[in-house]
């Protein structure tokens, strides 16, 4: 039965400074499956969130971060196509990252089979490589691929750092889930795109 379910505070930084030379940009799923219309599981508030991670490309890339994009990437017969249908076919439409975001040279795209961007991919290490600490981390869907892989992050040491513009649900619940895990349990930081700014700049 339904009820009624009382949503704790979370706190919302409006100004969070990240020092530019340690710290690497997620983008979390952005493909077309999940973004645009004709999507297997188009999320009704991700293509919302695209000028918002628009604007974290940009924030990046002007200084020098790190970017890195995670790609849900499933083939035939897949252990997830029992809970969602099929989706993020391997070379199909859906499973591209939307034009709007595309990579730009040298930033890496790592596919991935599971909701956790860190589970059985090279994420890890080739953050270690760049000496990376502070991950902002962004992208769809909040409570599942999103969270997952924040919270991985956090678990191996990494800052977390969440900007709610940036992120969308299936439901406001779910993130809301999504935000009160990553600030409680994985003590991340949640702010918003227009709030970042590089250290020393």
């Amino acid at each position: 039965m339904a009820g009624q379910v009382e949503v704790p505070d979370v706190r919302i930084d409006r100004a969070v400074s990240v020092p530019p030379h340690t710290t690497a940009l997620i983008v979390v799923d952005m493909q077309q499956d999940f973004v645009h219309p004709g999507g297997a599981l188009v999320v009704p508030d991700a293509s919302e969130t695209i000028p918002a991670i628009q604007r974290l490309l940009a924030f990046a890339r002007t200084h020098g971060m790190a970017v890195f994009y995670t790609q849900d990437t499933h083939d035939p017969g897949d252990l997830e196509f029992p809970i969602w249908g099929e989706h993020a076919l391997r070379g199909s439409w859906g499973w591209q990252i939307v034009g709007e975001l595309a990579p730009a040279r040298g930033e890496r795209v790592i596919e991935k089979r599971r909701y956790d961007g860190f589970f059985g991919t090279s994420l890890d290490g080739e953050l270690r490589k760049k000496g990376i600490e502070t991950v902002i981390v962004c992208g769809t869907v909040a409570n599942i691929c999103v969270l997952h892989t924040a919270g991985s992050a956090a678990l191996r040491g990494y800052r977390v750092v969440l900007p709610i513009d940036a992120i969308s649900a299936l439901l406001d619940f779910d993130l809301q889930v999504a935000l009160r895990q990553t600030a409680f349990l994985y003590r991340g930081t949640i702010t918003t795109s227009a709030a970042l700014a590089a250290e020393g700049c």
